[in-house]
């Protein structure tokens, strides 16, 4: 068991630490979403910045938009030249695939530096990143709404978890001591 172990450590090191931050940020965020009483942002400021922040991208483009409170859920209602085509529910604002993104960085952490700004920037990337998904997944119920299932099911979540793994693949072969350390 033992040679088990030590064979295995930098695994079984990966496997805790990306446990541990996620276990913790996870945590975090859920303390944050229940601590928010939703009284200036509804249903929680980075899903109601996030909703603005569409709004904002596509009145630039041409779309006259409207973000409304849903009545009936903790979402946003996304109304693009008086037609409803989405919500922007707590889902929607990538926490939770910073949170994932994160955790495997540090899980191969490289230099605390290096990590710390990679860790940065991949966040803002993918917030960026899923903001311009919602905004072109608004635009495609707008014009396509029997395109609906297959927009938001399989291409939109394919294209974010796709920037996740091509960030995560350049920060192991590019940062990451870990592998270097076992070459």
């Amino acid at each position: 068991m033992r040679a088990l172990l030590v064979k295995y450590k930098s695994v079984i090191r990966f496997i805790v630490t990306f446990l541990v931050v996620y276990g913790v940020m996870t945590t975090g965020y859920n303390f944050y979403l229940n601590g928010s009483d939703g009284s200036k942002f509804y249903p929680d400021y980075l899903t109601n910045l996030v909703a603005e922040q569409t709004k904002a991208l596509l009145n630039g483009f041409g779309y006259e938009t409207k973000v409304l409170p849903h009545p009936n859920e903790p979402s946003m209602k996304i109304v693009i030249n008086g037609k409803y085509v989405a919500r922007v529910i707590e889902g929607c604002n990538a926490i939770s695939i910073i949170i994932l993104f994160i955790s495997f960085i540090v899980a191969f952490a490289g230099r605390w530096k290096s990590t710390l700004f990679y860790c940065l920037a991949g966040s803002i990337l993918i917030y960026a990143f899923n903001l311009i998904r919602i905004v072109i997944l608004s635009v495609g119920l707008y014009h396509y709404p029997w395109r609906q299932e297959i927009m938001h099911t399989v291409i939109f979540p394919m294209l974010i978890y796709g920037v996740v793994f091509l960030l995560w693949m350049v920060w192991v072969n590019r940062f990451s001591k870990t592998i270097k350390s076992n070459a």
